[in-house]
């Protein structure tokens, strides 16, 4: 099918768990589930705040230059405001000019930004989902968990959420990265 949509992933999931289950294939009590809230190990790991600040430190000169810029456009339009009537027709002109340009300029470094930010966020989130995804896959064949299902419940028991886990493997995993030297 090559349907990449994960709620449908989810469903035929749990349709093949039920078709298995009704077919006789595996006593229930064979399989070992876990759940996971995705939203929360992001939010809680130490990886996504190291990420935030890292993104928020490349992105903060230029946002300062880009509010800098703004408030000199905003004078420059008080100015013309203030000054027009006594202004001659080519300092007016001129100062107008000037404000469209200005204007033009931080409308396409705006944009400019919006689009380079979007870019490295998702980065970001990439890099951060790839090291979910693979503490997830190492807890499941420590703790000999067939199943781990995400996003879409409806209810889930505190028994078999196994989030916590995973925050607490990837803290270890980010200390591990940020103290290489303590390796062996």
């Amino acid at each position: 099918m090559g349907d990449d949509n994960p709620m449908n992933r989810f469903i035929g999931i749990l349709i093949g768990c039920g078709l298995c289950l009704s077919g006789g294939f595996l006593a229930a009590a064979d399989y070992r589930i876990g759940v996971i809230d995705p939203t929360r190990i992001v939010e809680l790991s130490p990886q996504y705040e190291a990420a935030r600040a890292q993104l928020e430190k490349e992105v903060g000169d230029r946002r300062r230059r880009l509010t800098e810029q703004k408030k000199q456009l905003t004078e420059l339009r008080r100015r013309l405001e203030r000054e027009a009537a006594t202004m001659d027709k080519a300092e007016r002109q001129g100062l107008q000019a000037e404000i469209r340009g200005q204007d033009r300029k931080i409308k396409y470094a705006q944009a400019e930004f919006r689009e380079d930010f979007s870019l490295r966020q998702n980065e970001l989130r990439a890099k951060l989902a790839k090291q979910v995804k693979e503490v997830v896959a190492e807890l499941a064949r420590e703790e000999n968990i067939d199943l781990i299902l995400g996003e879409g419940l409806v209810y889930v028991d505190e028994r078999i959420d196994i989030s916590d886990q995973i925050i607490e493997r990837l803290k270890e995993k980010f200390e591990h990265d940020q103290n290489p030297q303590d390796q062996p």
